[in-house]
């Protein structure tokens, strides 16, 4: 089934139907068959929306909402934070696989804010955590500061669209990972 045609509003109901079988499901009912491979490989991918999300083991995007192949373009970064090359692989999706839904997603216990709010650490982990500072500020509730770091990727991502016809909806959401519960912000 193709998903080109879904508008952001039926990709956005799409996304929490799939979190509502995922609060109850014990395997993925997303479909990962030979058959949905074969015809993905022939006829390519149109995904119905665009997930941003931290590289958290613990968040695994086609699962909490259900999907299978070809369903979600996901983007993993630590601390779903957003540079040049995560705003080209979002310009990619929506402009070359006409994906109407963009959604960061931020979630609960996130270490990469923990990290930003409690530490300065060296190395290369420091472009992250520099990046949710600037999200954070002076938040010290770990929550609100995942919330806030959510905003400010929704935010860059927003500024960089070219979306003249405005059928692109860029949005934010909190995964709860102790009962995995998304919200949408």
């Amino acid at each position: 089934m193709s998903h080109a045609n879904l508008s952001a509003a039926e990709a956005l109901e799409k996304l929490k139907k799939g979190n509502a079988r995922y609060l109850d499901a014990a395997s993925n009912p997303g479909d990962i068959s030979s058959l949905i491979r074969k015809k993905t490989c022939e006829e390519g991918q149109s995904p119905y929306a665009v997930v941003i999300t931290c590289s958290d083991s613990r968040v695994i995007p086609e699962s909490i909402f259900s999907a299978g192949i070809g369903e979600l373009f996901v983007i993993r970064v630590a601390g779903n934070v957003i540079d040049n090359h995560q705003l080209g692989s979002v310009e990619y999706a929506v402009d070359h696989l006409g994906s109407k839904l963009v959604v960061v997603l931020g979630h609960s216990h996130c270490g990469a804010v923990g990290a930003a709010m409690g530490s300065d650490p060296s190395g290369y982990v420091k472009f992250i955590t520099d990046e949710i500072r600037a999200a954070i500020g002076d938040e010290t509730d770990e929550l609100k500061a995942c919330c806030l770091n959510v905003g400010r990727s929704v935010s860059r991502i927003k500024d960089s669209l070219n979306d003249q016809d405005g059928d692109v909806k860029v949005c934010g959401a909190m995964y709860h990972i102790d009962s995995g519960k998304v919200e949408f912000l």
